[in-house]
């Protein structure tokens, strides 16, 4: 009998006892076995926390260009389009940096990267209070806060999810994406409460020390893959595949370029790029960065239209978890097409619903949109995943999410123009609707692979 099977033995039925050669029974004793003990909640749990945590801190800074517009225009008599331009260097930068951080997240560590890039986010935050000229906000808000936040990208939440997960990856998506919502829900009214006091200096300090107090949080719980604290993915029976990329970051942008040149020969990677792109078109470029503004043009007091999108925020928790729930169950597609319809109908109905109060209407959109905020990310990351494999997903949903930030970026320039050309943001709305209705017949022509359940099996 094995000693592991003697101290099971033991534990359950009382000592053993073996027989000596006249025939007595005579007790084993002095064995002495080490049983490790499973700890109740797997590793994984706690890398999504802290991820979650870092996340929020860098969706601090994200929260707060749309409530410094008109303070940045009444201090120094920047034009909207002038300080969308500097917002649209940042959406850009936070969508195209992200493939390039999946890759040097395989060469340097998770760890290492989200460290460095949240202290990016202090600092360009931070370095806010000191400009008194506009191709500075350019280079803190759009250059630094950009390549900081996009570090920290949805191509982190795909990192994580591919690396930690085998079972519930939808829903682990669905809460890692909804850390920015949170982020816009925790420090959107705060912001705005600040700004409004005349205090827009105050507003930025605050949101750089946010970034830094997460911080010590990543460096004491954050690892880089479930073998170096000596467990499997959850849901996993053995080690997950290691990329190896050795030599430097120019080795990770290699990786990022291999990557996207192999993906891009395929026509799903464009159909998914495509249909990104106006989902960033849609949310951060548009509603992100000018609904405030486009509120306040109304009549509606800045602090209540801050608290619109916060609200955005609220609702927007729900509607991605949700998301990641159906995206474990149902046809990523079709799921993809439902969510840009309806966003793309309620985009129509915007511009007959502002007011100088929020009226029933406007709450009820606002409710309505938020579920359908960042819904599209979970079943985008699992057609990455079902049609680009585990170890190249989260590089090409970083290419995926740079087209997202590509559209965004370029609607946040194109809605500062149409309001100085046109005196209101309608062209843009209705614009955003249309191009939403384009984006769901784009996800439906993505193909499945071959021999892929089109209605996935909850784990």
């Amino acid at each position: 009998m094995t000693v592991m099977a003697r101290s099971l033995h033991m534990m359950a039925f009382g000592p053993l006892f073996i027989r000596s050669r006249g025939g007595e029974a005579v007790p084993v004793t002095g064995i002495s076995v080490e049983v490790k003990r499973r700890p109740r909640v797997h590793r994984a749990w706690w890398v999504a926390a802290v991820t979650f945590v870092a996340i929020v801190g860098a969706a601090a800074f994200r929260a707060t260009p749309s409530v410094l517009i008109d303070p940045l225009q009444g201090e120094f008599g920047w034009s909207r389009g002038t300080i969308g331009a500097a917002v649209s260097v940042n959406l850009v930068l936070y969508g195209l940096t992200s493939p390039f951080s999946a890759a040097l997240m395989e060469r340097f560590g998770i760890r290492r990267v989200v460290a460095v890039a949240l202290l990016l986010v202090a600092a360009g935050s931070g370095l806010t209070v000191f400009m008194n000229a506009a191709w500075q906000l350019v280079l803190l808000w759009g250059v630094v806060v950009g390549l900081g936040t996009g570090s920290m990208a949805l191509a982190l939440v795909a990192t994580i999810t591919s690396r930690w997960f085998v079972k519930r990856r939808g829903l682990v998506t669905g809460v890692l994406t909804a850390a920015g919502a949170a982020g816009q829900l925790v420090f959107l009214p705060l912001v705005a409460s600040i700004v409004d006091d005349g205090e827009w200096r105050v507003a930025a300090l605050t949101v750089a020390f946010t970034a830094l107090a997460v911080v010590p949080f990543v460096w004491w719980l954050m690892r880089d893959r479930p073998e170096d604290v000596g467990v499997h993915a959850y849901g996993a029976d053995g080690p997950s595949p290691v990329v190896a990329v050795s030599g430097g970051a120019g080795a990770a942008a290699g990786r990022a370029l291999k990557v996207l040149f192999s993906a891009a020969r395929t026509r799903e990677f464009w159909l998914l790029a495509g249909a990104f792109a106006i989902c960033g078109a849609s949310t951060n470029g548009l509603m992100g960065t000018h609904f405030v503004p486009a509120a306040h043009d109304h009549g509606m007091p800045l602090t209540a239209a801050a608290s619109l999108l916060a609200v955005i925020g609220v609702v927007d928790i729900v509607g991605t978890i949700g998301s990641g729930w159906l995206t474990d169950r149902f046809d990523s597609r079709r799921l993809l097409w439902v969510y840009y319809v309806l966003r793309g109908v309620s985009l129509l109905f915007l511009p007959s619903l502002f007011a100088q109060a929020v009226e029933p209407p406007m709450f009820f959109f606002i409710l309505f949109y938020g579920l359908d905020w960042v819904a599209t990310v979970p079943p985008t990351i699992a057609l990455c995943r079902e049609r680009f494999g585990d170890a190249d997903a989260p590089v090409v949903f970083g290419w995926v999410l740079g087209a997202h930030q590509v559209g965004a970026g370029a609607v946040a320039v194109l809605g500062g123009v149409a309001r100085d050309r046109f005196g209101d943001y309608n062209l843009a709305w209705y614009a955003a609707g249309v191009l939403c209705a384009a984006a769901a017949f784009m996800s439906l022509m993505v193909r499945p692979a071959r021999g892929a359940s089109q209605a996935p099996v909850a784990a």
